[in-house]
């Protein structure tokens, strides 16, 4: 159910700058002057209207009892995303009885800084700049994700950082094989280590599986993505915990934005027209669950390896053909998800064999 205070309550824009330690927090009220944007410009009130508070459950709450005292009517609070320096409050922020919390994108809020001309950055100076973007930006009510959504998440994201360590070590490993001088007892800690990496992984991977079939729309969604040959049970977990995390109302589009697979072009005039680019600007996790399923889909699924066998035809290096495998697979499994249904080459693409003839 969505989450909506009262609109005939005058509102308080609140923003809130989130470091592991500290929460900066500054509010304003709708009828402060909107020309005045400059922070050294602020009447005493607007610097009187600053706090900071421990980001700690009892930091939380004395925030939240400042926002009540200091506050006639409605709050809209913006909140810069940080992972889980910024998760607790959230939901501490949701649950508060006439509060609105809208989570905003760093890229976002850095651009508004940015525009307004900031000359100076420091925690109390982004909270007002937060506090700004509250009152002039779209605001967008953030819903918390169920609760095993968020542990698949997180037990995602332990599982890829427990695979990079493992795939550094095997590096390690590799590069004392081929020395003459390799100390024996390193090397053997190393593979100790490796084995041990990979006992955590499939433990975690263990875990990650309850989490999905303790939840009806995770393990439908879990079927829909291992329908595609060539994302099996680790890199469907890893692909899930980032996706089902995000917002109902996103657009594809929005997805592959999100996950920095959108071509970036760049032109200026007539002398500067560089070839487009993914703007790698996004969620780097799902670039990462992303790219070996394409590898492996261009090798088993036939729609798939027959669409980029297309792109190399058409002179694409192999790396580029592979991340428009990754954007046209994210496609995909966006529709998938969304209408509750698997694969379907045919959808993905059609090759001059099966596309319908024009009459």
């Amino acid at each position: 159910m969505t989450k909506t205070a009262s609109p005939s309550l005058p509102t308080t824009y609140v923003g809130i700058d989130v470091s592991k330690d500290h929460l900066d927090a500054c509010r304003k009220s709708g009828d402060q002057d909107p020309g005045d944007q400059n922070l050294g410009n602020q009447s005493p009130k607007e610097q009187r209207d600053a706090r900071r508070f421990p980001n700690t459950p009892a930091g939380h709450r004395r925030l939240l009892g400042w926002l009540a005292t200091s506050s006639s009517g409605k709050v809209q609070a913006v909140v810069e995303s940080t992972g889980r320096y910024s998760l607790d409050l959230t939901l501490a922020l949701y649950e508060a009885d006439d509060t609105e919390v809208m989570v905003a994108n760093p890229k976002a809020l850095r651009g508004f800084a940015k525009a307004q001309m900031r000359r100076t950055k420091t925690d109390a100076v982004d909270a007002a700049v937060i506090a700004d973007y509250a009152r002039r930006m779209s605001f967008s009510p953030w819903e918390p994700p169920p609760e095993a959504t968020r542990e698949l998440r997180a037990i995602a994201r332990r599982i890829q950082a427990l695979t990079v360590e493992r795939t550094r070590e095997k590096n390690r490993l590799q590069s004392l094989t081929d020395s003459r001088s390799a100390s024996s007892v390193v090397e053997n800690d190393i593979e100790v280590n490796i084995r041990h990496l990979k006992r955590r992984i499939n433990e975690l991977l263990r875990q990650a599986m309850a989490c999905v079939n303790s939840s009806e729309p995770l393990t439908k969604a879990y079927g829909h993505l291992t329908s595609v040959r060539g994302i099996a049970e680790k890199s469907a977990v890893l692909l899930l915990g980032e996706l089902a995390m995000l917002p109902n109302d996103m657009s594809v589009r929005e997805w592959v934005a999100h996950a920095g697979l959108d071509p970036k072009k760049w032109e200026s005039g007539t002398s500067v027209n560089a070839p487009e680019r993914t703007g790698k600007i996004g969620n780097a996790r799902i670039r990462r669950a992303l790219y070996m399923p394409a590898h492996s889909a261009i090798r088993y699924e036939p729609r798939v390896g027959a669409f980029y066998d297309k792109l190399l035809r058409r002179g694409k290096a192999k790396m580029v053909a592979v991340v428009a495998v990754m954007r046209k697979l994210l496609h995909a499994i966006y529709g998938m998800l969304k209408h509750g249904q698997d694969f379907d080459g045919e959808k993905f693409y059609a090759t001059p064999e099966t596309a319908p003839s024009t009459p």
